[in-house]
């Protein structure tokens, strides 16, 4: 039997009170209600990452820099496909998802990412297509289907749990998706190595 894709979930907002862990919690128990699928939560709250870049080409210059990409840069590594889940937010999505993002390159290249966004009136799908600029520069592969969770607190609980055939369906799409590129890129990096 093939080896299950590990799926990094990316929790991209840190503001006090926010309703991303619910959500994240929601995602991920579709993805653990699947065989072909492991699940790997980076919570930037407890992960936070340095706000200062080295010169461009160079490494991390403080130690501290170097401690605090060791508990993220790995993990980002070692996923064969990632789900970012996003808050919209000024119609776009938060600074600490930007900085992590920035702060990698090769983690990302020739792996596919799929969205699970929230916010009000529009769903948060406003941050997404805005992402998927960003991850195109990366030379990532965003799935065409995204999960738009409108107003989700009146949706989903804390603990996850939700009665919503919607969003439950449009997750089981979106993770189709990145399930299908997953399995097709990680053959083709092996095969070989990609070079961006």
């Amino acid at each position: 039997m093939e080896t299950p894709l590990h799926v990094a979930v990316l929790l991209g907002s840190t503001r006090e009170g926010r309703f991303g862990p619910a959500v994240a919690t929601w995602i991920r128990g579709h993805l653990d209600g699947r065989q072909d699928m492991t699940t790997d939560v980076i919570d930037l709250v407890e992960t936070p990452l340095p706000t200062v870049f080295p010169v461009l080409g160079q490494p991390p210059a403080s130690e501290e820099a170097v401690a605090l990409l060791s508990a993220v840069s790995p993990r980002l590594a070692a996923a064969d496909a990632f789900v970012i889940v996003t808050p919209e937010y000024n119609h776009s999505f938060p600074a600490p998802l930007k900085n992590a993002i920035d702060w990698h390159n090769r983690e990302w290249n020739a792996k596919p990412v799929g969205f699970v966004a929230y916010g009000g009136f529009s769903a948060g799908l406003r941050a997404v297509e805005q992402l998927r600029l960003v991850f195109a520069e990366l030379h990532a592969v965003t799935m065409r289907d995204a999960v738009g969770l409108q107003a989700p607190w009146a949706q989903i609980r804390p603990d996850g749990t939700t009665e919503n055939p919607g969003g439950d369906a449009a997750a089981k799409a979106m993770l189709d998706q990145l399930a299908w590129w997953g399995r097709a890129l990680r053959t083709a990096r092996a095969a070989r190595p990609y070079g961006a």
